[in-house]
């Protein structure tokens, strides 16, 4: 089988189903990634991540990792996997949202970003060589090419220089990537990610400049940033009329339940967002009813199931009253169990998504599950 293969297209939009294949299992698309940053994803077990929630792969992070445990911990662990214990397919993020989102603690020349680290104030250089080398010790199955996500909003001329910079790192991160070998055994994948920010010539740019390095899948980054939706939407359906329709599309950091149906409509298979967890930690919960804030007087006396439609026991034997109770008493079990609920939530999601493109019926799915579930309760 081929890294990717697409087995149904919605006949009504872009939408569509596939699977990717990686020496660590298969993934079947349109994904949902929950988010690792440090090896692990907050309040959750892989126990229950993988049975319950059912993820099929997380997402980590290489900027993150190599402060915490560092490099010479992974190398001798054999990698993520080994070291975490996750047997699922992982993703690396390279470390370029860090250039966004540390701003204040960074410098950017044509060669390299300049860092200090948050936790430490030490400093760092990475070049996009050495982020290629980063990610090959960590062990991901698939990694991210190391680009700049520009700011919203971001002028023309800043959005141009940066779009062509991440083009030359991506260069030199495929001449790296090639020139170095898998360290344990099993093949590692990189995605280049497209820039832009919301001009649509750049974007058009970048997604052919992308597009021509024929890697085996490519990344939609700098969206989900503080553009309107209306600009993220429009922002893809400029991509992807360009990217190879046959290679997987991942949207990096997107986002609501809603942003990810657009976007499944509109030709992505791949998604990742801190959003479920950290909403879940501060007690605000999706469901398949709508959205709930559990810290609310309204549920003190509230014995329904926290989601009465979910498949899960956990979520149908516990009460909303019951949980807005561990959340008044600081219990650390009421961030484990928000958490498994916005997960399984956003996992649900895009697995019925995946039915409903299958069965040809993914416009009727979107529209009717966005009238149920972005209700206020």
């Amino acid at each position: 089988m081929s890294f990717f293969e697409i087995s149904h297209q919605d006949p009504h939009s872009h939408a569509r189903a596939g699977v990717i294949q990686t020496d660590h299992g298969r993934i079947e698309t349109p994904i949902f990634m929950p988010v690792g940053t440090q090896g692990t994803v907050k309040a959750v077990h892989f126990q229950e991540l993988a049975q319950d929630i059912e993820a099929q792969i997380i997402l980590a992070n290489t900027y993150h990792l190599y402060l915490r445990p560092g490099m010479e911990v992974l190398r001798l662990a054999g990698g993520i996997h080994r070291f975490n214990g996750w047997n699922g397919p992982v993703l690396t993020d390279s470390g370029g949202y860090q250039v966004y989102s540390l701003a204040k603690m960074r410098k950017i020349d044509q060669d390299s970003v300049t860092f200090r680290a948050h936790i430490d104030g030490r400093k760092l250089r990475f070049t996009p060589e050495y982020v290629m080398d980063i990610q090959r010790i960590i062990g991901a199955d698939i990694i991210m090419a190391f680009d700049e996500c520009t700011p919203y909003p971001c002028d023309y001329d800043y959005a141009k220089r940066s779009m062509r910079l991440t083009h030359n790192w991506l260069k030199r991160c495929i001449d790296r990537f090639k020139d170095s070998p898998e360290l344990y055994g099993y093949t590692q994948f990189l995605f280049p990610i497209v820039q832009g920010s919301v001009y649509p010539d750049l974007r058009k740019e970048s997604a052919t400049f992308i597009s021509e390095q024929n890697q085996v899948g490519n990344a939609i980054g700098g969206l989900a940033v503080g553009e309107p939706a209306s600009e993220m939407y429009h922002m893809i359906e400029q991509v992807n009329a360009i990217l190879p329709k046959e290679k997987p599309r991942y949207l990096m950091g997107v986002g609501t339940p809603e942003n990810i149906l657009e976007a499944i409509e509109r030709g992505v298979d791949m998604f990742d967002c801190v959003m479920p967890t950290r909403n879940a930690r501060h007690g605000y919960l999706f469901t398949h009813s709508g959205i709930i804030q559990i810290k609310n007087l309204k549920w003190e006396k509230d014995f329904s199931p926290i989601d009465e439609l979910s498949d899960l026991p956990l979520l149908r034997n516990h009460t909303k009253a019951y949980l807005r109770h561990l959340f008044k008493a600081n219990e650390i079990l009421a961030m484990q169990i928000a958490s498994i609920n916005n997960l399984s939530f956003y996992l649900n999601l895009v697995t019925n998504a995946r039915k409903a493109i299958i069965e040809g019926r993914f416009s009727t799915f979107k529209t009717d599950t966005l009238a149920r579930i972005l209700r206020k309760c």
